[in-house]
């Protein structure tokens, strides 16, 4: 038998007995279509890390209280024991870190942005160091960032999100206009770059003002972040690491013997932990996906089963004008991979569909990879191949003399 002759066969009867086939794939159908899903999310995912680290730069250091993440809650509670990361902490690395290429901090609240009638409530305030700005990339669309000496001063000029100048500030230049955060009247002097949105929030709903203000305004008595650009990475950060190291304890007063009790990360330190968090997850899924295909496979050995039985008479036939075991054998291998690789080929298609809705509706970030379609394809093939042996196996063995004298 020709190769196009029994696709053809398969398709034929796919066709002919279409609520069966669409039960026969369903298992195969899910499979593929969770993987392609989640690996599709997980892609985007890891795309959307990856793009935000390299916005504050690879070569960039932080100085904080706490880690990024923790897994217990005891050691949550044992960080939080740690003293907070200060203004004088951030002073002091600025002027005694020799391989520091430059030095800024941050802290942030959420607080009321004013301007005429207009207000927010859910606004991001950032309080920002000169250096800032620069070290975390943005790019200033309108306007310009603070200078050392409005930072040096706590002046009142801010740079603020795109949502602010077109939800709040209205038409016209929104430079030097005057807006209110949490009460406090600041002068606009840029715009960040627009950003879009994530998760269904957008990321330019944010004023940032100098640092110096927002100690003023909101008190001391929290935690900031420093951030160093060490100029270059591996043996260079590493090196610059160290002497971060050296100053915060030796500022803290820590024996050689006592733990750190602050923390210092690479910006490549919460893309790995992301990355490692997004592949256990996405393993668990493919898991629970293998499960289906197992399933799915098992559900097409027993269609094909059916179809052993309900054709043997056509298998006589063919025995009888010539056809060899191994065509009999080939024709159902081809006919169940085929039925599995349809089911494939949909569950891609759904697959990448679920995963691009949600993206439409919660704005996460999906990024199509080619390989896992590739890949889905060859296991949906391969499922049908395996699951279609035995009984392939069972039809190319019939008694031809028997199978003709069969029932029909």
């Amino acid at each position: 038998m020709q190769f196009n002759e029994a696709i053809k066969l398969a398709l034929q009867s796919l066709w002919a007995n279409k609520m069966r086939s669409i039960l026969t794939l369903l298992g195969v159908v899910i499979g593929i279509a969770s993987v392609i899903t989640v690996v599709t999310l997980t892609n985007g995912a890891k795309e959307f890390v990856t793009s935000k680290v390299n916005s504050y730069g690879a070569a960039v250091v932080t100085i904080s209280k706490m880690p990024e993440s923790f897994m217990t809650l005891e050691e949550y509670l044992e960080f939080k024991k740690r003293r907070d990361v200060t203004f004088d902490d951030y002073r002091a690395v600025q002027s005694e870190c020799t391989s520091c290429v430059s030095v800024g901090a941050q802290r942030t609240s959420t607080g009321k942005v004013v301007y005429g009638t207009n207000s927010t409530t859910d606004t991001q305030i950032r309080g920002w160091t000169w250096a800032m700005p620069q070290i975390s990339n943005l790019d200033i669309a309108l306007g310009r960032g603070y200078t050392a000496s409005e930072d040096e001063h706590a002046a009142h000029v801010a740079i603020v999100g795109a949502d602010i100048v077109d939800n709040m500030l209205g038409p016209g230049d929104p430079l030097g206009k005057e807006i209110r955060v949490d009460g406090e009247p600041y002068t606009v002097i840029g715009v960040g770059e627009a950003q879009g949105k994530m998760f269904g929030s957008s990321m330019d709903n944010w004023v940032s003002i100098p640092l110096t203000s927002f100690i003023h305004s909101y008190g001391s008595n929290a935690s900031l972040s420093i951030y160093v650009d060490t100029g270059g990475g591996g043996a260079v950060m590493d090196s610059v690491m160290d002497e971060l190291r050296t100053i915060m304890r030796v500022r803290r007063h820590l024996p050689p013997s006592a733990r750190d009790t602050f923390n210092i990360d690479s910006s490549s330190t919460f893309k790995d932990l992301l990355g490692k968090v997004l592949n256990s997850f996405g393993a668990v899924v493919v898991s629970i996906a293998g499960i289906s295909l197992v399933i799915g496979g098992i559900v097409i050995m027993n269609i094909m089963l059916v179809s052993v039985t309900e054709r043997t008479r056509e298998i006589g036939v063919r025995k009888a004008l010539g056809a060899r075991r191994r065509d009999i054998l080939l024709q159902f291998l081809i006919e169940s991979a085929t039925i599995s690789l349809i089911g494939g080929i949909f569950g891609v298609i759904i697959g990448i569909s679920a995963a691009k809705l949600i993206t439409a509706l919660i704005a996460f970030p999906s990024e199509v990879a080619l390989w896992s379609i590739v890949v889905s394809l060859f296991v949906a093939s391969a499922v049908g191949l395996f699951f279609g042996i035995y009984p392939a196996h069972k039809a190319s063995a019939l008694d031809p003399i028997a199978a003709l004298r069969a029932e029909l």
